[in-house]
């Protein structure tokens, strides 16, 4: 047979296509690059018969030399499956070559094993313009630390997922750690080349992927570098000491300000953690962690309102999608499963019928948020968490200038205006003119439609807001804060104009904020602009539908700001006044709508459970709609629902997404019993789709968690009398032998 055993594979229809199309994407990969590539070549004994072409995925491999490299190819060819004849055993199919790429995201180029069987090792660099050259030994050190970091990071990340991607164990013994420290440490400095995660614009020696991989790796309770890590070993003082030595020598580093506002946070002193996270604003204002941060503080202590506005502050950042091969469609697609895997019997078959959904549950918007749209998300749940929903829409419209208001503000502006043109005018058109005011008069907004043209104004859920236009000359830090943003975000204001204009013009320019939500449209149809209809018949407790923001417009070249010179006159002239108001973000104002959805469909989604409890009838859901559920009562902070809506979802069908998320609330709980349930249930899982990694995955630092907690004898002794299969104890065991080899605390109890 032309297949390798136990290991996936995707053949050509072209020999080398992979290689090549591999090497026409080098210029696109931004990020740490796509998961390692190999190829091989198959050659038939028999005489004519073509050569066979196939690839796989993979990570986990050392990288460190073409010689690691060479002998998992070499690896390959006792995988071959051999082919059965009588009285003998051959393979008419045998590997002829192999080439391994692994790009390495320092230098920005693939590095690249051929092996030849038999014959030699080439190993050789391809740029980005497809030419070769010598692989050199910081060549090669890049290249095992990209590999590396790949491996770690994108362990469990969803949006690095491929069919046919098979992860080996990256670090398997303390030797290989220590290869891994050493050579982190030595690219320490050359590690914001790689750059950063999407909430972080600009990477830094102590902000890029270098830095997250090793604290992912080391420690995942804990987000930033030594003084974190001291802090997470309980050694406080230690920490204290290298944060004071630390902001000696670099005052302006928002890294270090975020770690004294955590430890202050965690012992109450909100005064002062206040104080660092503004500082912190001040000396990078341009990142988005910053200002999330500074909103977290408020969050915590209370002041929503400045919450809200330090939120629709925060710059936003287009997302980076992961590196990923282009190929071509493969002429066939082999995906194994391990026979051992097989006879455990514990795959689960998908029901049809239980994949199916509500078609609007599908819909939700929220699923599809990514880097800081995602993390700005997660700020408004907490904020709707502390306060509700009631309460966070009065806290919106004290501090943004709502749709209405503006309408009512642009009316009697227009009134005003009117009445100041009769007075000015000559006698001779003094009657024109009085005829012009009362019919802008009668027709109101009507007028107000024609006159103010580039205002967009729809009562749909695309979530349209507006820009936020900052007030200057404010005197407290916060208002500082902002004014510095503003600069950074591209907003060109000059405060000799602002005094000679009047109260609310329409404001100039466009941020590059409003321009990357068009992914959470929530009308399918743009030429509907009917509301959208409730994603179940059964019709709960109404949830106020937020009223939209005050829009604006970038294509005109006024601003809307307030006049200090003319707050008398205001006063007089309006009922209300835009002191202290401003104008929310689109793409904030998007957010709220984003949100509005959540909480409807969850608020009709539990009573509906209470309607049918009371009447002693069955709630029935697919199993989809319950994951999707989960999903939502998690993203919402209702920790008891999401557990009972993937408890439910695991009754119809197996997911590994409810799974895993019950393994973390099990873990948490220090539920032994059923935590390793899940393990059991997803160790075989991730198995069948060629997953061989122990550590770092989620898997590992909730049995680590519980191995804390519990210790490893109990956990030990609880996994005994489940009775697993040998091939699936063996899985099973590898974690905990993981914990074993490297002390993890808790191990020797």
């Amino acid at each position: 047979m032309d297949t390798l055993k136990d290991v996936p594979e995707f053949f050509e229809t072209q020999l080398d296509e992979s290689l090549v199309a591999r090497t026409e994407s080098l210029a696109s990969f931004r990020e740490l690059g796509p998961p390692d590539l190999c190829h091989i070549t198959k050659a038939n004994a028999k005489p004519g018969v073509k050569e066979v072409g196939s690839y796989h995925y993979v990570s986990g491999v050392d990288a460190s030399s073409s010689a690691t490299l060479a002998a998992y190819l070499n690896s390959l060819t006792y995988a071959l499956e051999e082919t059965h004849a009588w009285f003998t055993k051959s393979s008419a199919w045998r590997i002829r070559s192999g080439v391994y790429c692994c790009f390495n995201a320092f230098s920005r180029v693939d590095v690249r094993v051929e092996v030849k069987i038999p014959g030699g090792v080439e190993s050789y660099v391809m740029d980005l313009r497809g030419e070769k050259h010598e692989a050199t030994p910081d060549i090669w050190q890049e290249t095992y630390i990209s590999a590396l970091l790949r491996s770690i990071l994108y362990s469990d990340d969803v949006n690095y997922r491929l069919a046919g991607f098979r992860k080996l164990d990256p670090i398997p013994n303390i030797e290989a750690e220590a290869h891994f420290l050493e050579a982190a440490e030595q690219l320490f400095f050359k590690g914001w080349q790689l750059g950063s995660d999407p909430e972080i614009q600009v990477a830094t020696v102590v902000s890029n992927h270098l830095t997250a991989g090793i604290m992912k790796y080391f420690n995942p309770e804990v987000a930033s570098l030594l003084a974190q890590a001291y802090i997470g070993m309980d050694e406080e003082i230690k920490s204290v000491n290298i944060l004071y030595g630390a902001l000696k020598q670099n005052s302006m580093s928002y890294a270090l300000l975020h770690v004294q506002a955590d430890f202050l946070l965690s012992k109450g002193r909100t005064d002062y953690a206040l104080k660092l996270a503004k500082q912190a604003v001040n000396c990078a204002p341009s990142e988005f962690v910053t200002w999330a941060k500074l909103t977290e503080v408020y969050i915590e202590i209370g002041d929503y309102e400045s919450a809200l506005l330090t939120l629709n502050s925060c710059p936003m950042f287009t997302y980076n999608e992961r590196d990923m091969h282009r190929m071509p469609s493969p002429a066939k697609t082999h995906l194994p499963i391990k026979q051992d895997i097989v006879n455990a019997g514990l795959l689960e078959e998908d029901n049809g019928r239980d994949n199916e959904a509500d078609v609007a549950l599908l819909r939700l918007p929220a699923p599809s948020l990514r880097g800081t749209f995602a993390k700005a998300y997660s700020l408004l749940t907490k904020l709707v968490a502390k306060i509700g929903w009631d309460e966070l829409l009065k806290c919106r419209s004290s501090v943004f200038v709502m749709e209405e208001e503006y309408r009512m503000q642009k009316a009697a502006e227009e009134e005003r205006k009117s009445q100041k043109i009769v007075n000015t005018s000559p006698p001779q058109e003094k009657e024109i003119k009085s005829e012009e005011a009362a019919n802008a008069k009668t027709n109101g907004v009507n007028d107000l439609s024609q006159s103010v043209q580039t205002i967009s104004i729809s009562d749909d859920l695309d979530g349209d807001g507006s820009e936020n236009t900052k007030e200057k000359g404010s005197e407290n830090a916060d208002e500082k804060a902002v004014s510095n943003h503003e600069v950074t975000n591209g907003r060109d204001e000059n405060d000799n104009d602002e005094k000679k204009n009047s109260n609310l013009k329409i404001a100039d320019g466009r941020s590059l904020n409003s321009e990357n939500m068009e992914e959470v449209d929530l009308d399918d149809n743009p030429n509907n602009k009917s509301k959208t209809t409730s994603v179940i018949e059964f019709k709960g407790p109404e949830l106020e539908k937020p009223l939209q923001a005050a829009n604006e417009d970038k294509s005109d070249n006024q601003s809307i700001h307030n006049d200090d010179q003319s707050k008398d006159t205001s006063k007089k002239d309006y009922s209300f006044s835009f002191n202290n108001k401003r104008l929310c973000e689109r793409w904030l104002d998007n957010l709220f709508m984003v949100l509005y959805e959540d909480l409807r469909v969850y608020t009709v989604w539990r009573s509906e459970v209470s309607h049918y409890k009371a009447h002693h009838m069955s709630y029935r859901k697919t199993g989809t709609e319950w994951e999707i559920l989960g999903d939502l009562a998690a993203r919402l902070h209702h920790k008891d629902d999401a557990k009972e809506a993937y408890q439910r979802c695991l009754e119809h069908k197996f997911s590994a997404k409810a799974w895993l998320r019950l393994l973390e609330f099990y873990a948490d709980e220090g539920d032994v019993q059923r935590a390793l349930q899940a393990v059991v249930k997803l160790t075989v899982y991730y198995e069948r789709w060629y997953h061989e990694i122990v550590y770092p995955t989620a898997i590992a630092y909730n049995i680590n968690k519980l191995i804390r907690s519990e210790g490893l004898s109990k956990v030990q002794n609880t996994l005994k009398p489940m009775n697993l299969s040998p091939p699936v104890n063996k899985l099973v065991s590898r974690h905990l032998d993981f914990a074993k080899t490297f002390k993890i605390h808790g191990s020797d109890f």
